[in-house]
Protein backbone atom coordinates (compact mmCIF):
# COMPACT_ATOMS: atom_id res chain seq x y z
CA UNK A 1 0.00 0.00 0.00
CA UNK A 2 1.11 3.55 -0.70
CA UNK A 3 -1.04 5.69 1.60
CA UNK A 4 -1.56 3.55 4.72
CA UNK A 5 1.45 2.59 6.84
CA UNK A 6 1.28 0.02 9.63
CA UNK A 7 3.68 -0.55 12.51
CA UNK A 8 3.25 -3.59 14.76
CA UNK A 9 4.18 -1.93 18.06
CA UNK A 10 4.09 -5.08 20.22
CA UNK A 11 2.75 -8.60 19.72
CA UNK A 12 2.90 -11.98 21.41
CA UNK A 13 5.71 -13.09 19.11
CA UNK A 14 7.92 -10.41 20.74
CA UNK A 15 7.53 -11.95 24.21
CA UNK A 16 4.50 -10.33 25.90
CA UNK A 17 0.76 -10.54 25.21
CA UNK A 18 -0.39 -7.69 22.97
CA UNK A 19 -1.67 -6.88 19.50
CA UNK A 20 -0.89 -3.16 19.61
CA UNK A 21 -0.64 -1.63 16.14
CA UNK A 22 -0.01 1.90 14.89
CA UNK A 23 -1.78 2.71 11.62
CA UNK A 24 -0.95 5.95 9.81
CA UNK A 25 -2.81 7.49 6.90
CA UNK A 26 -2.33 10.93 5.29
CA UNK A 27 -5.09 12.19 7.62
CA UNK A 28 -4.74 10.51 11.00
CA UNK A 29 -2.56 8.27 13.18
CA UNK A 30 -4.41 5.49 14.96
CA UNK A 31 -3.15 3.32 17.81
CA UNK A 32 -5.15 0.11 18.13
CA UNK A 33 -5.35 -1.82 21.42
CA UNK A 34 -2.57 -0.23 23.51
CA UNK A 35 -2.27 -2.85 26.22
CA UNK A 36 0.17 -5.52 27.34
CA UNK A 37 0.40 -8.44 29.75
CA UNK A 38 3.12 -10.88 30.76
CA UNK A 39 3.13 -14.37 29.30
CA UNK A 40 1.39 -17.26 31.04
CA UNK A 41 3.25 -19.57 33.50
CA UNK A 42 3.70 -22.29 30.86
CA UNK A 43 5.58 -19.97 28.50
CA UNK A 44 9.18 -21.27 28.18
CA UNK A 45 11.03 -18.35 29.75
CA UNK A 46 11.91 -17.14 33.21
CA UNK A 47 9.66 -14.82 35.18
CA UNK A 48 12.36 -12.17 34.93
CA UNK A 49 12.43 -12.36 31.12
CA UNK A 50 8.63 -12.20 30.92
CA UNK A 51 8.60 -9.07 33.06
CA UNK A 52 11.44 -7.59 30.99
CA UNK A 53 9.52 -8.12 27.73
CA UNK A 54 6.34 -6.69 29.22
CA UNK A 55 8.18 -3.56 30.36
CA UNK A 56 9.91 -3.20 27.00
CA UNK A 57 6.56 -3.51 25.27
CA UNK A 58 4.88 -1.05 27.63
CA UNK A 59 7.52 1.57 26.82
CA UNK A 60 7.13 0.94 23.08
CA UNK A 61 3.35 1.34 23.33
CA UNK A 62 3.67 4.58 25.30
CA UNK A 63 6.06 5.95 22.67
CA UNK A 64 3.59 5.04 19.94
CA UNK A 65 0.82 6.68 21.94
CA UNK A 66 2.62 10.03 21.70
CA UNK A 67 2.39 9.81 17.91
CA UNK A 68 -1.31 8.91 17.78
CA UNK A 69 -4.35 11.13 17.28
CA UNK A 70 -6.84 8.32 17.87
CA UNK A 71 -6.75 5.36 20.25
CA UNK A 72 -8.93 2.28 19.85
CA UNK A 73 -9.81 -0.12 22.69
CA UNK A 74 -11.58 -3.21 21.34
CA UNK A 75 -12.33 -4.62 24.82
CA UNK A 76 -11.23 -4.39 28.43
CA UNK A 77 -8.60 -7.11 28.76
CA UNK A 78 -5.27 -5.82 30.03
CA UNK A 79 -3.40 -6.87 26.89
CA UNK A 80 -5.66 -4.48 24.93
CA UNK A 81 -5.71 -1.28 27.00
CA UNK A 82 -3.86 0.55 29.77
CA UNK A 83 -6.17 0.74 32.80
CA UNK A 84 -3.94 3.00 34.90
CA UNK A 85 -1.34 4.64 32.60
CA UNK A 86 -3.88 7.31 31.71
CA UNK A 87 -1.39 9.73 30.21
CA UNK A 88 -1.48 7.79 26.94
CA UNK A 89 -5.05 9.00 26.34
CA UNK A 90 -4.34 12.74 26.73
CA UNK A 91 -5.49 14.87 23.78
CA UNK A 92 -6.90 11.82 21.98
CA UNK A 93 -10.18 10.69 20.57
CA UNK A 94 -10.74 7.26 22.12
CA UNK A 95 -13.01 4.75 20.41
CA UNK A 96 -13.70 2.11 23.06
CA UNK A 97 -15.90 -0.93 23.52
CA UNK A 98 -19.33 0.09 24.79
CA UNK A 99 -19.30 -0.86 28.51
CA UNK A 100 -23.09 -0.78 28.78
CA UNK A 101 -24.02 -3.74 26.58
CA UNK A 102 -22.53 -6.84 25.00
CA UNK A 103 -20.05 -7.08 27.83
CA UNK A 104 -19.44 -9.68 30.52
CA UNK A 105 -19.43 -8.87 34.22
CA UNK A 106 -15.67 -8.75 34.76
CA UNK A 107 -15.02 -6.42 31.83
CA UNK A 108 -17.93 -4.22 32.92
CA UNK A 109 -16.28 -3.86 36.34
CA UNK A 110 -12.93 -3.03 34.72
CA UNK A 111 -14.58 -0.47 32.45
CA UNK A 112 -16.37 1.20 35.37
CA UNK A 113 -13.08 1.55 37.24
CA UNK A 114 -11.32 2.81 34.11
CA UNK A 115 -13.90 5.48 33.31
CA UNK A 116 -14.10 6.53 36.93
CA UNK A 117 -10.36 7.26 36.79
CA UNK A 118 -10.74 8.99 33.41
CA UNK A 119 -13.45 11.26 34.81
CA UNK A 120 -11.34 12.22 37.83
CA UNK A 121 -8.19 12.78 35.79
CA UNK A 122 -9.55 14.54 32.70
CA UNK A 123 -12.94 15.87 33.77
CA UNK A 124 -12.33 16.76 37.43
CA UNK A 125 -15.65 15.08 38.11
CA UNK A 126 -16.91 11.68 39.19
CA UNK A 127 -18.44 9.03 37.01
CA UNK A 128 -21.38 8.48 39.37
CA UNK A 129 -22.76 11.97 38.81
CA UNK A 130 -22.54 11.60 35.03
CA UNK A 131 -24.04 8.12 35.13
CA UNK A 132 -27.06 9.15 37.21
CA UNK A 133 -28.72 11.26 34.52
CA UNK A 134 -27.98 8.78 31.78
CA UNK A 135 -29.42 5.94 33.86
CA UNK A 136 -32.64 7.88 34.34
CA UNK A 137 -32.85 8.49 30.59
CA UNK A 138 -32.31 4.81 29.87
CA UNK A 139 -35.04 3.75 32.26
CA UNK A 140 -37.46 6.11 30.55
CA UNK A 141 -36.60 5.10 27.01
CA UNK A 142 -37.33 1.38 26.93
CA UNK A 143 -36.89 -1.97 28.49
CA UNK A 144 -33.82 -3.32 26.80
CA UNK A 145 -34.47 -6.14 24.32
CA UNK A 146 -31.73 -8.10 22.61
CA UNK A 147 -32.24 -10.77 19.96
CA UNK A 148 -30.76 -14.26 20.21
CA UNK A 149 -27.14 -13.75 19.04
CA UNK A 150 -27.29 -16.98 17.04
CA UNK A 151 -29.83 -15.35 14.71
CA UNK A 152 -26.93 -13.29 13.33
CA UNK A 153 -24.74 -16.36 12.81
CA UNK A 154 -26.56 -18.40 10.16
CA UNK A 155 -23.47 -20.27 8.96
CA UNK A 156 -22.31 -21.31 12.43
CA UNK A 157 -25.89 -22.06 13.48
CA UNK A 158 -26.47 -24.55 10.68
CA UNK A 159 -23.04 -26.14 10.49
CA UNK A 160 -23.14 -29.92 10.92
CA UNK A 161 -20.70 -31.26 13.51
CA UNK A 162 -21.92 -34.85 13.43
CA UNK A 163 -21.73 -36.54 16.81
CA UNK A 164 -20.91 -33.20 18.44
CA UNK A 165 -24.24 -31.63 17.44
CA UNK A 166 -26.10 -32.78 20.54
CA UNK A 167 -23.42 -31.50 22.90
CA UNK A 168 -23.26 -28.25 20.97
CA UNK A 169 -27.01 -27.74 21.32
CA UNK A 170 -26.70 -28.24 25.06
CA UNK A 171 -23.93 -25.65 25.23
CA UNK A 172 -26.02 -23.21 23.24
CA UNK A 173 -28.94 -23.64 25.65
CA UNK A 174 -26.64 -22.90 28.59
CA UNK A 175 -25.12 -20.03 26.67
CA UNK A 176 -28.51 -18.48 25.96
CA UNK A 177 -29.37 -18.59 29.67
CA UNK A 178 -26.04 -16.92 30.44
CA UNK A 179 -26.74 -14.30 27.76
CA UNK A 180 -30.18 -13.56 29.19
CA UNK A 181 -28.55 -13.03 32.58
CA UNK A 182 -26.15 -10.52 31.05
CA UNK A 183 -29.04 -8.69 29.38
CA UNK A 184 -30.70 -8.34 32.78
CA UNK A 185 -27.48 -6.85 34.14
CA UNK A 186 -27.13 -4.39 31.25
CA UNK A 187 -30.64 -3.11 31.89
CA UNK A 188 -30.07 -2.46 35.58
CA UNK A 189 -26.45 -1.29 35.59
CA UNK A 190 -25.79 2.46 35.82
CA UNK A 191 -25.22 3.86 32.34
CA UNK A 192 -21.62 4.85 31.60
CA UNK A 193 -21.93 7.75 29.12
CA UNK A 194 -19.61 8.71 26.31
CA UNK A 195 -17.25 11.40 27.57
CA UNK A 196 -16.36 14.81 26.17
CA UNK A 197 -13.65 16.56 28.16
CA UNK A 198 -11.34 19.34 26.86
CA UNK A 199 -8.35 17.00 26.52
CA UNK A 200 -10.09 13.63 25.96
CA UNK A 201 -13.14 12.36 24.11
CA UNK A 202 -14.52 8.82 24.44
CA UNK A 203 -16.94 7.37 21.90
CA UNK A 204 -18.53 3.91 21.66
CA UNK A 205 -18.12 2.97 18.00
CA UNK A 206 -19.65 -0.48 17.42
CA UNK A 207 -21.36 -0.77 14.03
CA UNK A 208 -20.53 2.86 13.18
CA UNK A 209 -18.29 4.80 10.80
CA UNK A 210 -16.20 7.90 11.51
CA UNK A 211 -14.28 10.01 9.01
CA UNK A 212 -11.00 11.89 9.37
CA UNK A 213 -10.42 13.69 6.10
CA UNK A 214 -10.35 11.00 3.43
CA UNK A 215 -9.80 8.26 5.99
CA UNK A 216 -12.70 6.13 7.14
CA UNK A 217 -12.73 4.26 10.45
CA UNK A 218 -15.36 1.55 10.56
CA UNK A 219 -16.14 -0.82 13.39
CA UNK A 220 -17.90 -4.17 13.48
CA UNK A 221 -20.87 -5.00 15.64
CA UNK A 222 -20.02 -6.59 19.00
CA UNK A 223 -18.65 -10.06 18.24
CA UNK A 224 -18.01 -13.04 20.49
CA UNK A 225 -14.49 -13.29 21.92
CA UNK A 226 -13.91 -16.77 20.47
CA UNK A 227 -16.70 -19.36 20.43
CA UNK A 228 -20.44 -18.76 20.50
CA UNK A 229 -21.61 -17.46 23.90
CA UNK A 230 -18.01 -17.12 25.04
CA UNK A 231 -18.03 -16.22 28.72
CA UNK A 232 -14.98 -14.07 28.01
CA UNK A 233 -17.28 -11.51 26.43
CA UNK A 234 -17.41 -9.48 23.21
CA UNK A 235 -14.99 -7.46 21.07
CA UNK A 236 -15.13 -5.46 17.86
CA UNK A 237 -12.75 -5.41 14.92
CA UNK A 238 -11.48 -2.25 13.24
CA UNK A 239 -11.35 -1.31 9.56
CA UNK A 240 -9.12 1.57 8.44
CA UNK A 241 -9.72 2.69 4.87
CA UNK A 242 -8.15 5.43 2.78
CA UNK A 243 -9.30 5.73 -0.82
CA UNK A 244 -8.82 2.20 -2.21
CA UNK A 245 -6.54 0.93 0.60
CA UNK A 246 -7.85 -1.04 3.57
CA UNK A 247 -6.49 -2.56 6.80
CA UNK A 248 -8.38 -4.80 9.22
CA UNK A 249 -7.31 -5.43 12.82
CA UNK A 250 -9.29 -8.42 14.10
CA UNK A 251 -8.78 -8.04 17.87
CA UNK A 252 -9.69 -11.31 19.67
CA UNK A 253 -11.81 -13.47 17.37
CA UNK A 254 -9.54 -16.43 18.22
CA UNK A 255 -9.08 -17.69 14.73
CA UNK A 256 -11.75 -16.62 13.95
CA UNK A 257 -13.51 -19.67 15.32
CA UNK A 258 -16.95 -18.54 14.09
CA UNK A 259 -17.52 -19.04 10.36
CA UNK A 260 -19.70 -15.95 9.90
CA UNK A 261 -16.89 -13.72 11.17
CA UNK A 262 -14.49 -15.22 8.65
CA UNK A 263 -16.95 -14.44 5.87
CA UNK A 264 -17.20 -10.83 7.03
CA UNK A 265 -13.43 -10.46 6.68
CA UNK A 266 -13.48 -12.12 3.27
CA UNK A 267 -16.21 -9.75 2.10
CA UNK A 268 -14.15 -6.74 3.21
CA UNK A 269 -11.09 -8.07 1.30
CA UNK A 270 -8.38 -5.94 2.96
CA UNK A 271 -4.88 -5.44 1.53
CA UNK A 272 -3.46 -5.89 5.04
CA UNK A 273 -5.04 -8.17 7.64
CA UNK A 274 -3.88 -8.34 11.25
CA UNK A 275 -5.44 -11.62 12.31
CA UNK A 276 -5.34 -13.18 15.76
CA UNK A 277 -5.25 -16.95 15.98
CA UNK A 278 -6.64 -19.67 18.22
CA UNK A 279 -5.27 -20.10 21.74
CA UNK A 280 -3.33 -23.26 20.89
CA UNK A 281 -1.48 -23.14 24.22
CA UNK A 282 -4.85 -23.95 25.84
CA UNK A 283 -5.47 -26.94 23.54
CA UNK A 284 -7.11 -29.73 25.50
CA UNK A 285 -8.32 -27.32 28.19
CA UNK A 286 -10.25 -24.28 26.95
CA UNK A 287 -9.80 -25.18 23.26
CA UNK A 288 -11.06 -28.51 21.94
CA UNK A 289 -10.21 -30.23 18.67
CA UNK A 290 -13.44 -29.23 16.94
CA UNK A 291 -13.01 -25.51 17.61
CA UNK A 292 -9.31 -25.63 16.74
CA UNK A 293 -10.24 -27.22 13.42
CA UNK A 294 -12.86 -24.53 12.83
CA UNK A 295 -10.31 -21.77 13.48
CA UNK A 296 -7.80 -23.37 11.12
CA UNK A 297 -10.37 -23.98 8.38
CA UNK A 298 -11.65 -20.41 8.63
CA UNK A 299 -8.14 -18.95 8.48
CA UNK A 300 -7.34 -21.12 5.46
CA UNK A 301 -10.44 -19.83 3.66
CA UNK A 302 -9.51 -16.24 4.52
CA UNK A 303 -5.95 -16.70 3.23
CA UNK A 304 -7.17 -18.24 -0.02
CA UNK A 305 -9.99 -15.74 -0.59
CA UNK A 306 -8.65 -12.25 0.12
CA UNK A 307 -6.23 -10.31 -2.08
CA UNK A 308 -3.98 -9.41 0.81
CA UNK A 309 -0.47 -8.07 0.37
CA UNK A 310 0.26 -9.02 3.98
CA UNK A 311 -1.36 -11.08 6.73
CA UNK A 312 0.11 -10.77 10.21
CA UNK A 313 -1.00 -13.95 12.01
CA UNK A 314 0.08 -13.61 15.58
CA UNK A 315 -1.88 -12.73 18.73
CA UNK A 316 -2.52 -15.83 20.94
CA UNK A 317 -0.57 -18.13 18.62
CA UNK A 318 3.08 -17.53 19.60
CA UNK A 319 2.39 -18.36 23.24
CA UNK A 320 2.89 -22.00 22.23
CA UNK A 321 5.97 -23.63 20.73
CA UNK A 322 3.75 -25.89 18.64
CA UNK A 323 1.73 -23.04 17.12
CA UNK A 324 3.00 -23.62 13.58
CA UNK A 325 2.33 -27.36 13.69
CA UNK A 326 -1.14 -26.86 15.13
CA UNK A 327 -2.02 -24.32 12.42
CA UNK A 328 0.07 -25.92 9.66
CA UNK A 329 -2.74 -25.85 7.09
CA UNK A 330 -2.90 -22.06 7.31
CA UNK A 331 0.81 -21.62 6.62
CA UNK A 332 0.64 -24.16 3.78
CA UNK A 333 -2.35 -22.37 2.25
CA UNK A 334 -0.42 -19.09 2.27
CA UNK A 335 2.57 -20.71 0.61
CA UNK A 336 0.38 -22.30 -2.07
CA UNK A 337 -1.39 -18.99 -2.73
CA UNK A 338 1.89 -17.03 -2.66
CA UNK A 339 0.58 -14.84 0.16
CA UNK A 340 2.76 -13.15 2.76
CA UNK A 341 1.72 -14.67 6.08
CA UNK A 342 3.97 -14.03 9.07
CA UNK A 343 4.13 -13.18 12.73
CA UNK A 344 4.73 -9.59 13.81
CA UNK A 345 8.24 -10.52 14.93
CA UNK A 346 9.03 -11.88 11.46
CA UNK A 347 7.61 -8.72 9.87
CA UNK A 348 10.10 -6.80 12.02
CA UNK A 349 12.95 -9.14 11.07
CA UNK A 350 13.07 -11.37 14.16
CA UNK A 351 12.20 -14.94 15.04
CA UNK A 352 9.20 -15.43 17.34
CA UNK A 353 10.51 -15.42 20.91
CA UNK A 354 8.77 -18.70 21.77
CA UNK A 355 10.88 -20.48 19.16
CA UNK A 356 14.17 -18.97 20.25
CA UNK A 357 14.10 -19.29 24.06
CA UNK A 358 14.80 -22.42 26.07
CA UNK A 359 13.07 -23.66 29.22
CA UNK A 360 14.38 -21.72 32.18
Amino acid sequence: MEKIIIEPVWFDSLGAKSSCTLVETPDVRILIDPGIAAMQPSFPASTEKKQEWREEGRKAIKRAGKEADVIIISHYHYDHYFPTDLGIYKDKVVFAKNPNEYINDSQRARAASFYSSICETYGKTNLESLSLEKTKEKAKEMKYKYPDPMAELPIASHKDFGDYNKRRSELFEKGKRWFDGRVANWAKNPEIPELNFPSLKVKYPEDKEFNFGNTSLRFSKPLFHGIEFSRVGWVFYTIVEHENEKVIHSSDLNGPIIEDYAQQIIKENPQILILDGPMTYMFGYLLNRINLNRAVENAVEIVRSIDAELIIYDHHLPRDRKFRARTEKVWNAAKEANKKLMTAAEFLGHAPVVLSVGSQ
